[in-house]
């Protein structure tokens, strides 16, 4: 067994460790060297949980790539233009492309690609720590291909890129580094923070979609704040969009959000991040980034709603009246909004929303009333809406209740 086989079997999940040697045994048929590459081999050496497993080999990456999902199952979506494909298996995902080399027509233009050998195949990538290979075929089953230093940079504790022109050929490598470096505790070696801080202006040659990926994936992170944070000093947010600002009470909030909700969605953070710019300014970021209508919807409920949040502090406000207040809010407006109150009864009202007050239901439905003798129209929707009021508030709990309440009404004519 060579270096590193011994932790390819203990960190992979059986699952992950099927695919490997299945796939190995593929490559081997076929004559094929195969390599787990990027990410999970750095992961692997930091005995960090491993997610995404992605494979490269000197042979035919998309003919491998059907090969292992008519082996086990799964779909495969090949991309013959860069020589990949990702097969999605029932409870996880594999990239696996052929070696390659890439060229780039202009800084900011998606790489065009070559059939090339390994080492080709690191050289085009963006930090030395993702430039690692693992070999899994049975030539040589574990042995580490580290052509660039990335376990030195590991130890070292660096993000460092593999040549000076890495930021003009893919600016968002910047946002990447700084992604890299707050979520592993490491910084940024000297030069390779250098070159970022030259080449900050290059982020206005990257496509909106690149830009957002790049930043979803920040707000993805276990603790975004830190690489947003960072990414302010280093000037990024403001060339990302002049109107992105990052702060102490941004973190602040982040922070809490985490605290309501261990995961909170992307939605949420996005809302935070723009909460305290004018409703003009956040629409103009979420168009420029081109962020999809739920995230839209998003950001726009919480600007609506946050000029209305004085009205929650009124005294003796029923449930009844939270409710209707709210109502039509999407979840993570109510909740970045909550987060974002500086009034505890505010809070408490937007809370009691978030986690009873929305998901109260009657027990009678407008078949039901018409049974008892409501005729069709208006009035059975003003009746169902009186009786989730009268359940919001305590005054009808139970099936009987709103039967006597509505029978009551009926005879009343109201």
């Amino acid at each position: 067994m060579n270096d590193y086989a011994a932790g390819l079997e203990t960190q992979l999940s059986p699952e992950q460790l099927q695919i490997v040697r299945r796939l190995a045994q593929l490559a081997d048929d076929r004559g094929f060297s195969l390599y787990l590459v990027g990410g999970v081999v750095r992961d692997l050496l930091l005995k960090r949980p491993i997610v995404d497993i992605d494979f490269v080999t000197e042979g035919d990456g998309p003919s491998l790539a059907v090969l292992i999902a008519q082996a086990l199952g799964g779909q495969v979506t090949t991309h013959r233009r860069f020589l990949t494909a990702k097969v999605r298996l029932s409870t996880l995902s594999i990239d696996l492309a052929t070696a390659r080399s890439e060229t780039y027509a202009h800084p900011g233009a998606l790489p065009a690609v070559h059939p090339g050998s390994l080492e080709n195949d690191l050289a085009r990538r963006d930090f030395t720590i993702n430039a690692m290979a693992l070999r899994v075929d049975r030539r040589g089953f574990g042995r580490l291909i580290d052509p660039l230093g990335g376990k030195s940079d590991l130890k070292q504790k660096l993000v460092r890129v593999l040549h000076q022109g890495s930021f003009v050929d893919d600016a968002t490598r910047m946002l990447r580094a700084v992604r890299y470096e707050q979520r592993f505790g490491f910084r940024l070696e000297p030069e390779t923070e250098r070159s970022l801080q030259r080449h900050v202006s290059m982020l206005s040659t990257v496509g909106p979609d690149r830009m957002r990926h790049e930043l979803e994936l920040i707000l993805k992170e276990q603790s975004p704040e830190g690489p947003l944070a960072r990414a302010w000093q280093l000037g990024l947010l403001a060339a990302m969009h002049p109107s992105l600002e990052w702060d102490e009470r941004k973190a602040t909030m982040f922070r809490k959000a985490r605290s309501k909700r261990r995961s909170p969605p992307l939605a949420v953070y996005l809302s935070l991040l723009l909460y305290s710019m004018s409703r003009e300014e956040a629409s103009d970021v979420v168009a420029c980034l081109r962020f999809p209508k739920a995230a839209a919807r998003a950001v726009e409920d919480t600007h609506r709603l946050k000029k209305s949040l004085d009205a929650l502090q009124a005294a003796d406000l029923r449930p009844s009246t939270v409710h209707r207040m709210l109502q039509g809010y999407t979840p993570a407006s109510v909740l970045a909004c909550a987060v974002a109150a500086d009034s505890p009864l505010v809070y408490d009202r937007l809370d009691l929303y978030l986690n009873k007050l929305r998901f109260v239901r009657t027990h009678l439905n407008g078949s039901d009333l018409t049974r008892m003798g409501f005729p069709p129209g208006p009035r059975i929707g003003g009746t169902l809406k009186a009786l989730l009021e009268a359940k919001l508030d305590g005054e009808a709990s139970t099936r009987e209740d709103e039967v006597r309440l509505a029978r009551l009404w009926l005879k009343q004519g109201g």
